[in-house]
């Protein structure tokens, strides 16, 4: 059996598990809380540490190789323009459809006044909070110079995923300007650096079935599928959204600029689709990202290792359409009518 059909069936089998333990004993229920706390919880942590445990090794020696690899700086600008430019056309292409969508069906006009107020009521001091908190974080030109980051080390150690980018794509581009026999050197370092990760994600992967299933365990024994009831017209606003993002523009997009089948192409990347949705996580798909970019599309080494890391922190397509819908959303729930001009400031923004 395939692999990316065992974590297809982990993630059945967990959320089916999950939900009839859910409907025969209730989510509050002692045992359930033992399961997920001694079993479940800590299966599905180590999947998802093991993952992360790789991700900022891997970024920087995929990046760092993947500039180094082409050579010639005046490439790797060209290249980056053109990723760049895609990355910002299909995630704006993502963020309107999200928002036309949720004007559409609106979903948060259907609360009751008398749930808006308990809603109200029982929120306004957590909202408040979170309010103070995002007017005390500033959006400018501190973020881009941020970016540059002062300490390499300290940005793997805390996760900034782009100071660690900016400083592997500024290292593979000194890697090209010294002497040759250097850098052929510092290459067969970043290769074999790139390859004992990958080796690592390639045994931790092995584990992802039962991760994939203790994740989905917990989630399932505690709420049940009864937690979608509330927000089921939210729910399938966002799931039509992403639904017409990767049926329409993403596959206009695989037909004809790539000039692939989007069935095939999607057939292609199962193990990574399926990676991402038990994970919701970009960073801890990244490693499946590549193998099946190298492995399954024939993508090269060197042009996944630039543009699939870049991807995982910039390229949010389904990040940006969420946002804006559960922008929108909270809004109307909340009686907050916002015009035209707002509604594109939080298109921009997501």
């Amino acid at each position: 059996m395939k692999l990316h059909t065992k974590i297809l069936l982990g993630l059945v089998v967990g959320a089916a598990a999950g939900a009839a333990m859910n409907l025969s004993l209730g989510g509050e229920h002692a045992a359930v809380a033992a399961v997920n706390h001694y079993v479940a919880g800590p299966v599905g942590q180590i999947f998802l540490r093991l993952l992360f445990m790789v991700v900022m090794p891997l970024v920087f020696a995929s990046v760092a190789l993947g500039v180094a690899g082409i050579g010639d700086v005046r490439r790797v600008g060209k290249m980056a323009g053109k990723t760049l430019a895609y990355f910002l056309g299909t995630t704006g292409l993502a963020a309107t459809m999200g928002l036309v969508l949720v004007n559409l069906i609106r979903p948060g006009s259907r609360i009751t006044p008398e749930i808006r107020g308990g809603l109200l009521e029982a929120y306004a001091g957590d909202a408040s909070v979170k309010i103070d908190a995002a007017q005390s974080t500033t959006f400018g030109i501190d973020t881009f110079v941020g970016i540059v980051t002062r300490n390499p080390l300290r940005s793997a150690v805390d996760g900034d995923m782009l100071g660690l980018i900016f400083f592997a794509l500024v290292f593979g581009a000194a890697v090209t300007l010294i002497r040759r026999d250097r850098g052929e050197t510092m290459i067969a370092f970043l290769e074999a650096l790139n390859d004992t990760v990958t080796k690592i994600v390639e045994v931790s992967m092995r584990l992802a079935p039962y991760g994939v299933a203790g994740l989905i365990f917990g989630v399932t024994s505690r709420f049940g599928f009864v937690l979608l009831e509330p927000l089921g017209i939210y729910v399938g606003t966002v799931l039509g959204a992403l639904s017409l993002h990767v049926g329409v523009t993403m596959s206009l997009i695989i037909a004809f600029v790539i000039g692939v089948r989007p069935l095939e192409f999607f057939a292609r990347i199962r193990a990574a689709i399926v990676t991402a949705f038990s994970t919701s996580s970009s960073s801890a798909t990244l490693p499946t990202n590549l193998e099946v970019a190298e492995r399954d599309l024939g993508v090269p080494p060197k042009i996944a290792g630039f543009v699939l890391p870049l991807g995982a922190t910039m390229c949010m397509n389904g990040t940006s359409l969420f946002e804006g819908i559960t922008v929108i959303f909270l809004c109307q729930v909340f009686g907050v009518d916002l015009d035209l001009g707002q509604q594109v400031v939080v298109m921009v923004l997501s």
